[in-house]
């Protein structure tokens, strides 16, 4: 397991403020989601892109608040390659263009199969499934500060994994985490 953690990231906001099992006991759950939390289930779910600039512009305040010295932007790989829309790929996209940052998706390289982790509750399971997962790319990572972006954050061993790789493969100078939002954890 990687000894260093994420200083600072956007989400501490949460996706979800409460949810509710069904009258059986059943894990669906009536959820309520924060604003930002709706903002991005509209996005990532229902493949509403009218709300990417909204987004966006909460995103940016964040930066321009926070003040990273940043090189690029790396956006996390998609979980589901195969989907047809993208939403990280979307947002980390418009982000760059907004912030005149370039995007190096190619500084991570997903180079196993891992299953859905959404449904792998314990960050031990989560961290070895994505061990050995992604390859870093020293041609564009190395010396350089990089934003590595995902949508949700959930228990962090994505985020570890790759920025242990970006580290010691890819040779970045620096690694800031940002995600939009933190989901409900069942741990």
């Amino acid at each position: 397991m990687p000894s260093f953690l994420f200083a600072i990231r956007l989400s501490v906001v949460c996706h979800c403020v409460a949810g509710y099992p069904d009258e059986f006991g059943h894990p669906i759950y009536d959820t309520k989601r924060t604003e930002l939390g709706e903002l991005l289930f509209r996005l990532k779910y229902r493949s509403d892109q009218s709300v990417l600039e909204e987004l966006i512009d909460i995103i940016e305040h964040f930066l321009n608040s926070w003040k990273p010295t940043i090189d690029f932007i790396i956006p996390v790989p998609p979980s589901q390659p195969g989907r047809v829309y993208q939403p990280v790929l979307d947002l980390a996209q418009k982000l760059g263009n907004r912030l005149d940052l370039p995007l190096k998706p190619e500084c991570i390289i997903k180079v196993k199969n891992t299953p859905e982790l959404k449904n792998v509750f314990d960050f031990d399971e989560r961290y070895r499934l994505l061990t050995g997962a992604f390859r870093g790319d020293s041609t564009w990572a190395g010396e350089r500060n990089l934003l590595l972006f995902d949508d949700l954050y959930r228990s962090g061993a994505t985020m570890n994994a790759i920025t242990e790789v970006l580290y010691e493969e890819g040779y970045a100078n620096g690694v800031y985490a940002l995600t939009i939002t933190r989901t409900r954890s069942r741990t």
